[in-house]
């Protein structure tokens, strides 16, 4: 630990732990966080303290001897005197408090947090338990993000941070962390960005792996699968007592209240006024009024016709509410016999070719999305397939690379226009964009950037599109690979 000619303390040089040298946190010492040991035992509810973000509370007792070590922590946290010298031995502003981000990032929010930088960027990658109970899923998630922080405390430590400016960095951390009902309301990830005077988080719809990095800029390349993703689909679920309407996406499923949706075939064909002249009251139906269904001919309809009736208004209603004038598929859902008919009747004409079949209307929104994601999966791999045919195609040429060096000077430089990046991959080093100089390590640096991380982010805000592959998958068998505008 040094000083600067202003009085600021840095911590020394030398090679962060980690695996392989990228940086992930490794040891584990908990006497650096003796405040936080209390955390241990059972937590407490309540709203994050200095957030913005308000948590619902559930009834329960809290222990005293909890409560009064809470209100202590905070008290110390929040001592003018204390903020006063970490303001003083650092320079760095103590005003973080908890910004939740939407897992559904824009570009905006992209950009924003690739072009943060400070001393310090912590990023917290970590996978939550869906599959358990709640509470199991609380104590779960609970102890894995508090051995984080641990693990993190540990790493600052060794790198020659003070304890002061340690505890300010996570305090809104520890906030979050002793909020009981935020553990209970988790998607199937959480990443977590702390800085100096900066704490965000963001719930994630896919596993994330579980990684925690410290650099100069926080790590990105986990969330390119939220961040990219733009492909999606319906799912129509029909029975003869309703139809259900869902939008899903590469890694779930939401249902949608559609206003005006047919309540089944009764709702649509009243049997009580089943003559000749009320029958036809939806003169809509695709092939005219006077349609013959599967061999039923024209006249007093039987059930098969009622059913297409029904269907021609699920089908109208759905395109003027939700649909309109989209050309994305459309996945059918239903017993057999009940498929051709809604197929006949249709408009929207964007229906996937194979439809799940069987009794589903039943099914819970996670067992229904896996057996539709089973049937999809084709439409997900159409644009990578199409970008490594691309880039197949143009192999011959110096519009393709597979070198790293080249690929990230490409990147940094705005000509990528396909860029492939092998899972978890890392190159540390930097780059001198006004002198075209890349340095590489074998491992993570004082100062160093992973230049796969950065490769994607220039690519990303520079408009080209990002592949994020396995090793099977990767041209050339490198880390990168690019397909170049010019």
């Amino acid at each position: 630990m040094g000083k600067d000619r202003e009085g600021r303390f840095h911590p020394r040089k030398g090679k962060p732990s980690g695996e392989e040298g990228v940086g992930t946190v490794k040891s584990v010492d908990t006497r650096t966080i003796e405040t936080h040991l209390e955390l241990e035992e059972k937590y407490t509810d309540g709203d994050m303290p200095g957030s913005n973000v308000r948590v619902r509370h559930r009834n329960r007792n809290v222990d005293k001897r909890e409560e009064r070590q809470r209100n202590k922590d905070n008290q110390r946290f929040s001592n003018p005197a204390n903020k006063a010298v970490s303001e003083v031995l650092t320079g760095e502003r103590t005003d973080a408090h908890a910004d939740e981000l939407p897992s559904q990032l824009t570009r905006d929010i992209f950009a924003e947090l690739a072009k943060f930088e400070s001393p310090t960027c912590i990023s917290i990658y970590m996978g939550t338990n869906l599959e358990a109970s709640v509470e199991a899923n609380r104590q779960k998630d609970f102890i894995t993000f508090k051995n984080r922080l641990q693990e993190v405390t540990a790493e600052l430590r060794k790198r020659g941070q003070d304890v002061t400016t340690t505890e300010r960095l996570l305090k809104p951390a520890y906030d979050m962390l002793r909020t009981d009902s935020f553990w209970g309301g988790l998607d199937k990830g959480l990443v977590v960005f702390i800085a100096d005077g900066s704490f965000k988080y963001v719930r994630l719809p896919v596993p994330p792996g579980d990684k925690t990095l410290i650099n100069s800029s926080f790590y990105l390349a986990p969330l390119i699968p939220v961040m990219t993703m733009r492909d999606y689909f319906y799912v129509l679920v029909l029975s003869k007592k309703q139809a259900k309407l869902y939008r899903a996406d590469e890694f779930g499923m939401e249902y949608l209240d559609v206003e005006g949706m047919p309540r089944g075939v009764n709702d649509v064909v009243h049997f009580e006024q089943k003559d000749d002249r009320d029958l036809f009251r939806t003169s809509t139906i695709g092939a005219g009024s006077g349609a013959s269904f599967h061999g039923i001919g024209t006249g007093r309809p039987d059930h098969k016709t009622d059913l297409a009736m029904y269907f021609d208004e699920v089908d109208e209603t759905i395109r003027k509410e939700m649909l309109h004038d989209e050309n994305v598929p459309l996945v059918l859902v239903g017993v057999e016999y009940l498929i051709p008919i809604y197929k006949q009747v249709a408009r929207y004409k964007p229906i996937w070719d194979e439809a799940l079949t069987g009794s589903h209307e039943h099914d819970d929104i996670p067992t229904l999305y896996a057996e539709v994601r089973k049937i999809v999966a084709p439409y997900f791999q159409e644009r990578k397939e199409k970008a490594l045919a691309n880039y197949g195609n143009q192999s011959a040429t110096e519009l393709t690379s597979s070198i790293p060096d080249d690929v990230i000077a490409a990147a940094h430089y705005g000509r990528v226009s396909q860029l492939f990046a092998l899972r978890d991959a890392h190159i540390w080093g930097t780059f001198d964009e006004m002198n075209n100089r890349l340095t590489v390590h074998e491992t993570q640096e004082e100062g160093d950037e992973c230049m796969v991380d950065r490769s994607i982010i220039k690519t990303l805000m520079t408009g080209g599109e990002v592949f994020i592959m396995d090793s099977s998958q990767m041209p050339g068998e490198s880390k990168l690979a690019a397909l170049m505008r010019y």
